[in-house]
C-alpha cells in the first residue's frame, strides 16, 4: 500500500520538486494539499492532479485518510507545525532547516517519542547515490586519508518579499543554502566537528546574512566553505585526502534528467586530466528520499536520516551564528 502524503502549503519547492517525485516514484501518493488560501490550494490541486484542498493546515491535519505530511512552510514554522502532524498522527517530512536553532530543534526528539511517529529533515542530499558515492570511495581509502572538504553555494535575490530575507521568519544564507555543506561534510567525515570559526556579512537593507564563511574543524581534517544569496549562480565541492581528490559538480541541485558524476584524481597532472570519471544514473533526489521515508513508514522501520542528526547540525549552525558574533572560535 502506498503512503498517502498531504502537503501543508503551497511553496515552490514543493510544487515543483518534492510533489512531482512523490507522484512519480513507487511508494507514496499525494493526497492533499493545503493553503492558507483555498483558491491557491485549489488552483495547486487542479494544476498537480491532486484529489483534496483545504483552506487551512487545522483541516488537513484532521484528514484520517493521510499518513505523512510534507513541511516546507518558512523555517520559523518548520517544527510547531511538524509537531502539530505528528501529534494528528501523521509522519512528518520537514524541510530543511529543520529549525531556527537547537534547542527548538531538540522539541522534536521528544515529539517523536511522544507521538511515536517518525519525523526527518528533508536532507535529500543525504540520500542521492552520488553522494553515498562519494563517502564510500573515502572509507574504501580511494583519497588516502581524508583531511580536507572544500565547498561552495550561491545564488542571486534581492527580492525583498523573499523569505530568506525575512529576519524573524529564520531568513538569511546561512540557515538556507549554508546548512548543505554544513550537513555533507559531517555526513563525509562522518563525526561532529571540534570546533567551528564563521564570519558572516549582514545586508543592511534585510537584517540577515547574505555572505558567509566558514571553518569546520573535525577531528581527522577541516572543512571549509562559503555561501552567499546574493553572488553569481554556482555550486561545486572537492574533498581531499593524502592520496587524491573527489570533485563533485552541481553538488546540491543536481538535475534529474541527466547522469551525474564524481571526479576521482591522484593529481598525477594538475589539469586532471589523468582524472577516472565515475557516473551515476540519472535519479530524482527529492524522489529517493520521500521513497525511502515512505519505505520506512510501511516497514516500520527508523526514518533513514534520524532527526537527532538533524538538531546536531543546527548545533553547528548556532555556533557559527556564535562565531560570527565573538571573533572567536566556537564549541557546537
Amino acid at each position: 500500500m502506498k503512503t498517502r502524503w498531504g502537503i501543508l502549503g503551497a511553496a515552490k519547492i514543493a510544487l515543483e520538486k518534492v510533489i512531482p517525485a512523490i507522484q512519480s516514484g513507487q511508494t507514496g501518493q499525494v493526497v492533499a494539499i493545503a493553503s492558507r488560501s483555498l483558491d491557491k490550494a485549489k488552483a495547486a490541486a487542479a494544476r498537480l492532479g491532486i484529489p483534496r484542498a483545504y483552506g487551512s493546515y487545522e483541516e488537513l491535519l484532521a484528514d484520517a485518510e493521510i499518513d505523512a505530511v510534507y513541511n516546507p512552510l518558512p523555517n520559523h514554522l518548520h517544527v510547531p507545525w511538524s509537531i502539530r502532524a505528528m501529534e494528528a498522527g501523521k509522519h512528518v517530512l520537514c524541510e530543511k532547516p529543520i529549525a531556527c536553532d537547537a534547542a527548538e530543534a531538540s522539541q522534536l526528539v521528544a515529539a517523536r517519542e511522544r507521538t511515536g511517529r517518525l519525523v526527518q529533515e528533508a536532507a535529500m542530499v543525504r540520500t542521492h547515490p552520488r553522494w553515498q558515492g562519494a563517502r564510500e570511495l573515502v572509507r574504501d581509502g580511494r583519497i588516502g586519508d581524508l583531511r580536507s572538504m572544500v565547498g561552495y553555494f550561491s545564488y542571486f535575490n534581492e527580492s525583498p518579499a523573499n523569505v530568506r530575507h525575512q529576519p524573524g521568519m529564520g531568513g538569511g544564507g546561512l540557515l538556507d543554502i549554508g546548512f548543505y555543506p554544513i550537513t555533507m561534510s559531517r555526513f563525509i567525515f562522518e563525526a561532529e566537528p571540534v570546533r567551528v570559526m564563521g564570519l558572516l556579512e549582514v545586508d543592511p537593507r534585510f537584517g540577515v546574512d547574505r555572505l558567509a564563511s566558514s571553518i569546520l574543524e573535525f577531528p581527522r581534517g577541516h572543512a571549509i566553505f562559503t555561501c552567499s544569496t546574493q553572488l553569481a549562480p554556482y555550486q561545486t565541492v572537492d574533498i581531499l585526502g593524502t592520496r587524491g581528490r573527489i570533485g563533485i559538480e552541481i553538488p546540491w541541485s543536481m538535475p534529474h534528467d541527466r547522469p551525474s558524476r564524481l571526479v576521482l584524481d591522484d593529481g598525477s597532472r594538475l589539469g586532471g586530466q589523468a582524472a577516472e570519471e565515475i557516473w551515476f544514473s540519472a535519479c530524482d533526489q527529492w524522489g529517493v528520499q520521500c521513497d525511502r521515508f515512505s519505505e520506512a513508514i510501511t516497514k516500520g522501520d527508523p526514518a533513514p536520516v534520524p532527526i537527532e542528526d538533524a538538531v546536531a547540525n543546527m548545533r553547528v549552525i548556532d555556533a557559527l551564528f556564535r562565531a560570527a558574533q565573538s571573533g572567536r572560535w566556537e564549541i557546537p
